[in-house]
């Protein structure tokens, strides 16, 4: 194996702490604007991560432009790395979040979009360091690599290394021949999702601010809100939930699929298998919890802030199905708190932890297409149980696949559920409950936010002991990045050169 070339790796790091601190120029411009006193602050934070940036690009300016697979799985990992210890800055700067530990917990549940807050206060926060918070979500909703591969070639270096890490699923359709094309028109649909729902959102009644900073939560599946209550802060106004509701359906779905939907080319995205599933999971669900809230559920006044009527069919439906499509896609918004309804509705929700969006989609989790195959392969082997001689490939949107990748998801399966297992271990062993430490394994893992117990959507993380927070952290990394490509990276025979 040959010797892995650091100096690309350390200058695509360079690259993308000048990227990250550019961006927070853009919530310096906002601090600035709403005068909340943290302008020079967030100011200094984006020069300091730009000029450690460029310091690692100008002292790795003669690198080989060579990539290999070894060095793609290692500036991803990295990279995300890299990107939450350059973004915790604005938070320790401006003293919004004064310990390395909460900052650190805060960044990285931003760039992996699973939305887990330690905040207890969030209102209080001046509005640059909310803004950057929500946009660390959009940042890391479509793969702050994918914005590296759009660049790449102007530095004469080929991305598809970094493309299969950075979305090592089952399968990946691309738009266009070269990969830096489909980062392009992928990042070009994620801008006018995120600018569609802003407006919409403003059109509704929300503030400029609120909307701006929900629409870059929505579209990544993140889940930051600049409100103590979440969405619920807006129960009293439907349409603002609905137009959520819209967007993270959209945020949930492959971003390949709108691509063709805009291009009219409708029936391949009504052909797709993993679509048609999503609908059908979300109608489903959607369906039995909006009849259990109707005439089971007892919540009287929402705990979480304002009143709710429970006994009308479109406030039952309407907080079903944004909770179902909350949990599914992994955005995390919370407009009730669903570990209050029933324990049938609590198991129910625990279990919908563990389904995900569609692959190509900015959403965490298994991924519906996973489960698709994982049931077909079960199905399959019932056939061959019953017809040993028989030819009976698994088969998905009228294709036969192979079989090395449906060993690989049945490989995925069982490391994340061993994952899950392990983190609920790791978390029990610091003292918390049980229902606390599966859904706080489970929520982070999954990238979820909101979990059960203690860290339950009424509450937030920072009751977890620093430990359980560090913990936390590297479960939402390797959840992020599926399992595969941070984990191969902690074994030995990975760093062997031979």
């Amino acid at each position: 194996m040959p010797k892995l070339n650091y100096k690309i790796i350390l200058h695509i790091m360079g690259l993308l702490l000048v990227c990250n601190g550019g961006f927070m120029i853009f919530a310096c411009f906002v601090s600035w604007y709403y005068e909340d006193g943290v302008t020079v602050q967030i100011l200094g934070a984006s020069v300091t991560t730009m000029l450690l940036g460029m310091g690692l690009m100008f002292f790795t300016r003669n690198h080989r432009k060579e990539m290999k697979q070894r060095e793609g799985y290692i500036i991803v990992t990295f990279g995300w790395v890299f990107m939450t210890l350059s973004g915790m800055l604005p938070y320790l700067f401006s003293e919004a979040i004064p310990t390395v530990t909460n900052a650190f917990f805060e960044t990285m549940s931003g760039y992996t979009t699973t939305g887990a807050t330690i905040l207890n206060d969030i209102e209080v926060i001046p509005k640059g360091i909310l803004f950057w918070r929500s946009l660390t979500h959009w940042i890391g909703g479509m793969g702050i690599i994918v914005l590296a591969v759009a660049i790449l070639p102007l530095l004469g270096i080929g991305g598809m290394q970094l493309f299969s890490a950075e979305a090592p699923g089952p399968s990946a359709d691309k738009l266009k021949p070269r990969i830096t094309d489909t980062a392009k028109r992928l990042w070009f649909i994620y801008v006018g999702y995120t600018i569609a729902e802003t407006i919409l959102l403003k059109v509704a009644g929300m503030s400029l601010f609120d909307a701006a900073n929900h629409a870059l939560s929505t579209l990544s599946t993140g889940g930051f809100s600049t409100k103590n209550a979440s969405v619920a802060y807006w129960n009293n106004q439907p349409i603002i939930q609905y137009i959520i509701i819209l967007f993270m359906f959209l945020a949930g779905t492959n971003f390949v699929l709108s691509y063709f939907c805009f291009k009219g080319r409708i029936q391949r995205v009504l052909r797709d298998e993993e679509f048609k599933w999503y609908c059908i999971f979300i109608s489903a669900f959607t369906l039995v919890a909006s009849l259990l809230i109707y005439f089971e559920a007892d919540v009287g006044v929402s705990s979480i802030a304002h009143p709710m009527v429970w006994g009308e069919g479109e406030s039952a439906f309407r907080h079903a199905l944004f909770s179902v499509l909350s949990v599914i896609t992994t955005t995390g918004f919370v407009s009730a708190d669903f570990s209050l309804w029933t324990p049938f509705l609590t198991i129910f929700f625990f279990g919908m932890f563990f389904l995900g969006g569609s692959a190509g989609s900015t959403s965490g989790g298994v991924k519906v297409v996973r489960h698709i195959i994982m049931i077909r392969n079960g199905i399959t082997e019932f056939k061959r149980t019953l017809h040993p001689n028989a030819v009976l490939p698994v088969r998905y949107n009228d294709r036969s696949i192979k079989g090395e990748i449906v060993f690989n998801i049945l490989g995925f399966f069982i490391l994340y559920m061993l994952a899950f297992i392990i983190g609920a271990i790791g978390l029990a062993a610091l003292g918390l409950d049980f229902p606390t430490s599966i859904g706080g394994a489970a929520s982070s893992l999954g990238n979820i936010g909101p979990a059960f117990g203690s860290l339950s959507p009424v509450n937030n993380f920072d009751a977890l002991p620093s430990p359980g927070k560090w913990w936390c952290a590297f479960l939402m990394l390797i959840g992020r990045l599926e399992l595969f490509t941070v984990l191969i990276i902690l074994t030995p025979f990975f760093w062997r050169n031979r």
